[in-house]
């Protein structure tokens, strides 16, 4: 039933001593979850994270494979049987399509995992590469050749010639659950997708100004949680009104201040969802001196009003790198859109640059704002992404009901009884 087979190489797992099963059912866990709607067969042997599947789900597990932390890299295989002139047979036919894409030099890769065998490795090389060496199909360049051709002897035999780069890192939800301060912007969505590669659970927090932030500013926060559920199988994107808290910050704080008043009103509040969600800290795209709100006094300030570790995993990139990333992960396009965010709209001309952590607090009382922080806190809500889903939705073999992308906590808003959430 299963005639195509992918083969997925870990990484960082293998270097886990006792608790590795830990890691790999986790990988597996996180694999079957994505693929739930399609028809696929998924284990891990030595090493090795293993996909079988029917031809019509193909596409689905490439996309998911694309996707899934915790393997550097990923390969469609063919299986021969346990014999060097099967292997030879599969590697000089791999050659040809190679030739025909326009390579003109090889060089075999060869794994011998079953000592068995009765050829050892350097044999293999030589062996199975004398069926395209001496048909003239391609030349030999151990160097730097066009194409590798692999060979991996284990319980079963593989052969294959193209290895696709992934995100590697530890499959997420071994390393406990972050809340991500999402914005519209290039910085936080690759936040917390450095936070996933860590092995991190990541749901979102966004912080909405209607009207004056667009409802398109909002559906571009959709979109990058939607992306981010790509990576880390699914997430809550919790949308909070907080249009009153602006402006009473905007009424009452000194001018200079309003920007970071607003963070710390923002802090206050995740504060509160993190402690809801069971999360364990909080997550922000900050990076030191990019902005003024980022200097580090500024920071010292932002993080006294953190009741959770604050995280910052982008604290020593550049923009450039920054991007690089977004651009890796499919969620610069979104990022770039023209839709400003309520940091930007509210902020002053000549923002506070090295604030005092006390003189911070004695603004923040004065504000009185705790009230309108509770009742946006209370008024949230929340939607839910899911790989699962986005899968589902192109190339589903199997019945499944939908669930992302819906806000799924209900018309009582306040009560805060999110399905996934707490």
């Amino acid at each position: 039933m299963y005639s195509e087979i992918y083969l997925g190489k870990v990484g960082e797992l293998s270097l886990k001593r006792s608790n590795i099963r830990v890691f790999e059912k986790q990988l597996v866990t996180n694999a079957r979850t994505a693929l739930e709607t399609v028809d696929a067969k998924i284990h891990t042997q030595s090493g090795r994270l293993y996909v079988s599947c029917t031809p019509q789900s193909c596409q689905a597990v490439e996309y998911m494979l694309d996707r899934l932390i915790g393997i550097t890299g990923w390969a469609k295989v063919v299986k021969t049987q346990k014999d060097i002139g099967a292997i030879t047979d599969a590697v000089t036919e791999l050659a040809k399509k190679a030739r025909d894409a326009g390579a003109k030099t090889f060089k075999i890769d060869a794994r011998r995992e079953d000592k068995s065998f009765p050829l050892n490795s350097y044999e293999i090389c030589t062996q199975a590469a004398s069926g395209a060496f001496d048909s003239g199909i391609l030349a030999v360049d151990v160097h730097k050749p066009d194409v590798v051709i692999s060979v991996e002897v284990r319980d079963e035999c593989f052969v294959y010639s193209t290895q696709k780069r992934t995100c590697r890192g530890l499959p997420v939800g071994v390393s406990g659950k972050g809340l991500l301060l999402l914005s519209g912007g290039l910085d936080s969505p690759v936040a917390g997708y450095r936070m996933m590669r860590r092995g991190m659970k990541v749901e979102c927090v966004y912080f909405h100004s209607y009207p004056y932030t667009s409802e398109e500013a909002q559906k571009k926060v959709e979109d990058l949680a939607e992306v981010l559920s790509g990576y880390g199988c699914d997430t809550h994107l919790n949308i909070i009104p907080f249009t009153d808290v602006q402006m009473k910050i905007k009424s009452k704080s000194p001018q200079d201040y309003t920007t970071l008043m607003l963070r710390l009103c923002m802090m206050k509040c995740a504060n509160m969802l993190a402690q809801r969600i069971n999360a364990q800290c909080l997550i922000t795209g900050e990076s030191l001196g990019q902005v003024a709100s980022q200097t580090m006094e500024n920071m010292a300030v932002t993080e006294s009003f953190a009741e959770y570790p604050l995280l910052r995993p982008l604290v020593g990139l550049d923009k450039e790198e920054i991007t690089d990333t977004a651009i890796q992960i499919g969620s610069y396009d979104i990022s770039i859109l023209p839709y400003e965010d309520c940091c930007v709209l509210f902020s002053p001309r000549h923002p506070v640059l090295k604030a005092n952590v006390e003189e911070a607090k004695k603004i923040y009382e004065s504000l009185e704002v705790d009230q309108l922080i509770e009742e946006a806190f209370n008024n949230r809500k929340i939607i839910r992404y899911a790989l699962r889903d986005t899968i589902g939705k192109k190339w589903a073999t199997k019945p499944y009901r939908v669930q992302a992308g819906n806000v799924v906590q209900g018309s009582d808003v306040r009560s805060g009884n999110a399905e996934g959430t707490e």
